[in-house]
């Protein structure tokens, strides 16, 4: 019996220990990870130079303030600006915390710059931004959002990667101040849009003077090849939220500000208490010079098109086999019918796998992922999708 809150359905395993992209549980079993801890580890388990730095800066300081300067944070800013091409940072602990933070930001656009008594996002079906109760309602997950209504007003609900159905917003509703999407959905399905689409709101947002907010949150951080999903497209953003594979497993987020946004916020305007600690810090600051040093973000790519081009050529003939999509190592694989007992599957074959939106198996291996390792990824999961859908 445990006494935690029964807020996961958890699989019936614990793991004691990780090396690269390698886990083992309490009973000696290894595992072949393919979901790092859901878009989280981007250097695999106990990478040498993350482990060393976590404990160099444990053994000087854990966390101050911050009414304080904070030098790791600081520099965190620095290297997030420069990577992203906005011009300020707010650190926080989580993606919820980011996407919270760029909701208050175009709200308080919405109030200071358009004069606008009731500002209301633009948001997409499909989309999970948190599970606050703003991130909640900007959320289109009607099951995580049943039981905790009223929800926060002022979200204005489209189809993803529809731009007519925007502009007619923009025809129908004055208090519109921003739109919000991830770049690829990964709750959602691992949805992609074009490069086309996202050009298309970001005039549309420039024609009326509205934010672009991007959650990048799982799709941030190297996972498609770039930096951002959104440099694909070549836009810059007004707003960009990252967390999950920022530290490589330490909680830390960020939300990324620029154009019309830059310098909005002042003191007393937002906080954290946790957010930008000097651990987390150094955890995100050695993850991107690990990615820099190794180029993960080719790596992500050439790997990412590694594992799409198997999985197509033996899936291709395979009835029940909807589409396999993704970008870089964010991969996701549709069937026809809700394949949850997949995962079951695949975990006792030793692979960790993940299905969201009931019917897509999602791939999210850590950005260090080896050829070899690829092959055995597809080597495991080819015959249970094959088998699963047989049955």
């Amino acid at each position: 019996m445990t006494h935690l809150m029964n807020t996961y359905n958890r699989q019936p395993v614990a793991f004691i220990k990780g090396k690269g992209c390698t886990l083992t549980d309490t009973e000696g079993k290894t595992y072949l990870d393919a979901l790092a801890g859901i878009a989280v580890n981007t250097l695999g388990h106990a990478h040498p130079a993350l482990m060393a730095a976590l404990n160099q800066q444990a053994g000087r300081l854990l966390h101050v303030s911050n009414i304080y300067r904070i030098p790791q944070q600081e520099a965190l800013a620095d290297t997030l600006t420069r990577l992203s091409g906005l011009s300020e940072a707010f650190i926080c602990n989580s993606g919820l915390e980011a996407n919270e933070a760029a909701i208050k930001l175009a709200r308080f656009y919405g109030h200071q710059q358009k004069d606008v008594e009731l500002p209301s996002i633009i948001v997409m079906e499909h989309a999970f931004h948190g599970r606050s109760l703003a991130t909640l309602s900007a959320t289109a997950n009607k099951k995580a959002q049943a039981g905790f209504e009223p929800l926060v007003p002022g979200f204005i609900r489209v189809p993803y990667g529809d731009i007519a159905a925007v502009r007619q917003i923009a025809a129908d509703n004055p208090n519109v101040v921003a739109v919000m999407l991830e770049v690829i959905q990964g709750e959602g399905g691992i949805h992609t849009v074009s490069d086309e689409y996202l050009r298309g709101l970001r005039s549309l947002c420039d024609t009326h003077g509205w934010l672009l907010l991007l959650d990048e949150v799982q799709c941030g951080m190297g996972r498609t090849g770039k930096w951002f999903a959104y440099q694909h497209a070549a836009i810059q953003p007004d707003v960009v939220t990252l967390a999950k594979g920022l530290g490589s497993g330490v909680p830390i987020g960020a939300c990324l500000a620029g154009g019309r946004t830059a310098g909005l916020f002042g003191p007393g305007n937002h906080g954290s208490t946790f957010g930008g600690n000097p651990l987390a810090c150094v955890a995100a600051l050695t993850t991107i010079e690990v990615m820099e040093a190794h180029d993960l973000l080719s790596h992500a790519t050439r790997i990412g098109d590694l594992l799409r081009r198997e999985l197509s050529k033996a899936l291709a003939d395979t009835a029940g086999v909807v589409e396999i999509r993704g970008k870089g190592l964010m991969i996701g694989i549709e069937l026809d019918r809700p394949c949850g007992a997949l995962v079951k599957a695949a975990l006792e074959a030793g692979l960790l796998i993940n299905v969201t939106h009931e019917s897509v198996i999602r791939l999210l291996p850590p950005l260090i992922f080896s050829e070899a390792e690829a092959h055995e990824l597809t080597e495991k999961l080819i015959p249970l999708i094959q088998n699963f859908l047989k049955d």
